[in-house]
């Protein structure tokens, strides 16, 4: 995995500069990231919403670069600029979707569209990566799916096992986390976490090693692991981190940029095209960073 988001951002520059359609793009965070990802020569950016309104933030922001962007006019309503931004990526127009002032259910009612989206698997994940001292850390889903079963928990560790080999990580070891680490009939996410980990023992999900049930603390911690008789692997070392709902990824993962004040960056994987969702109150730089994920992701 890479050491952190400046090495990544510096292998993607190597490679194609793709180009980023913003969904909405009359906000001046996601313009901070599309003039930041111009400035850095790490991706073109259509930007799909209110021209007026978005030449005006330009104007505003960077003179400069003001007509230096590709404008698609399509007013203030916020669900054309969704689908708007889809159909340029289905026109070959665009290589990625980043969310502007449209809000995440919007942008993907559109992309899991059955006629006219940009669906290409049962299930799509939101896979989070964060700055830790060492190294880049995976965590998923917090963002798209509410309370997963066991079939969509498994699609969630295959999207974020890609995800890592597209980091650099060939075999991930990843973490099953739940309150416990023991199985507990009572708690369905321990009896998933051990189904999911044998299927990893028999081969059934490969390219990552896969422990579970996990506390959080045996996870990140080899004497907690040992002080509880774990012999694991991934005990202590985990890369990748699977939350057994949203309401645990998406409060791990904000605690970690609030709390700890590490960058982080996530990506919508599981669709033809990698989808940008951040918080709207999210800052350009994070947002760029989504960039530069997403084009990692591609690279596969």
């Amino acid at each position: 995995m890479y050491k952190n988001f400046d090495e990544m951002v510096a292998a993607v520059k190597t490679g194609r500069r793709g180009t980023v359609v913003i969904a909405a793009a009359q906000t001046e965070s996601v313009l901070d990231a599309a003039i930041l990802a111009k400035q850095d020569e790490l991706a073109d950016c259509l930007l799909v919403g209110d021209k007026p309104e978005i030449q005006a933030l330009l104007q505003k922001m960077a003179p400069e670069l003001a007509n230096d962007f590709e404008i698609v006019d399509v007013g203030t309503d916020l669900n054309q600029a969704a689908k708007r931004s889809v159909e340029l990526v289905r026109e070959g127009k665009g290589d990625i979707i980043l969310k502007g002032k449209t809000d995440s259910g919007q942008l993907l009612r559109a992309v899991l569209d059955k006629e006219k989206g940009l669906r290409e698997s049962d299930v799509i994940s939101d896979v989070l990566a964060y700055e830790h001292p060492d190294g880049l850390k995976l965590l998923s889903d917090g963002g798209v799916n509410l309370y997963p079963d066991l079939k969509e928990k498994i699609a969630i560790v295959k999207n974020a096992v890609q995800v890592a080999h597209s980091l650099g990580s060939p075999m991930p070891k990843v973490a099953l986390l739940t309150a416990v680490e023991t199985v507990n009939p009572k708690m369905q996410s321990t009896i998933d976490a051990a189904l999911i980990s044998r299927m990893n023992a028999r081969k059934q999900i490969t390219g990552c090693i896969v422990e579970g049930p996990l506390a959080f603390d045996n996870a990140v911690d080899a004497e907690a692991a040992r002080i509880k008789g774990i012999e694991s692997p991934v005990a202590g070392q985990a890369e990748v981190f699977i939350v057994p709902n949203i309401e645990a990824g998406n409060i791990f993962g904000k605690m970690l940029g609030y709390y700890c004040g590490w960058r982080v960056a996530h990506v919508v994987v599981g669709t033809k095209a990698p989808i940008l969702i951040p918080s709207r109150a999210d800052r350009g730089e994070l947002k760029m960073l989504c960039m530069a994920m997403a084009l990692a992701c591609m690279k596969q």
